[in-house]
């Protein structure tokens, strides 16, 4: 599917947003968080500068499959470490031994469902961490209301995460030229609320 210029516009927003986060928007927090952050949108602006300069052509390397679990991990274990330190260690060890999960079994070849059920549970956790935990948070006062939207984004890189993760899987959810059509527009959205919530949150 060929990429047209408003796809493109939408990945260089979403690049250019997620490159002040990187710069400007994680510059207060302790070391961990500031490390996890800047994986994950390191990643991102990396993942958009790909899709603009290859087209969606780049989303057929297996590789993609392992890059989109980096992002949710990554934005997921720095949300924990700065706000359930009780859970700091048992979710730095689920984090390494999900993303090992997702190699192994997206390299070595496996005829069985353990590919797809790796995905499911490391974007599923993963995923329900970014959405619920600044939504509780702001919720308990312990952030502003703004930090929700922190949680919002959590939903969009979660469903973006499973619709990139079940079309490599050869299970799409939906059809590849739909979720080609809705992915630039999905990220910017997700990437928006993610800067708009750590900044007013």
């Amino acid at each position: 599917m060929k990429m047209s210029m408003l796809d493109r516009t939408l990945l260089l927003a979403t690049g250019l947003l997620a490159a002040y986060q990187i710069v400007v928007g994680i510059n207060d927090l302790s070391t961990a968080p500031i490390i996890a952050y800047t994986i994950a949108f390191g990643v991102l602006l990396v993942a958009g500068l790909l899709l603009i300069i290859l087209g969606f052509d780049v989303l057929d390397a297996p590789v993609v499959v392992i890059v989109s679990t980096v992002i949710p991990l990554a934005l997921s274990l720095g949300l924990v470490w700065e706000h359930l330190s009780a859970f700091r260690t048992p979710y730095l060890i689920f984090a390494i031994l999900g993303f090992l999960a997702v190699v192994l079994t997206r390299t070595i070849p496996m005829q069985n469902k353990l590919p797809t059920v790796a995905i499911a549970v490391v974007h599923g956790i993963a995923g329900l961490t970014i959405f619920l935990l600044p939504i509780v948070i702001a919720v308990q006062g312990a952030a502003r209301p703004a930090f929700a939207l922190v949680g919002l984004g959590g939903a969009l890189i979660g469903l973006g995460g499973l619709l990139l993760s079940f079309l490599k899987a050869g299970r799409p959810i939906l059809s590849r030229e739909t979720i080609f059509r809705v992915l630039p527009g999905l990220l910017l959205l997700m990437t928006i609320c993610f800067v708009a919530g750590f900044k007013y949150g």
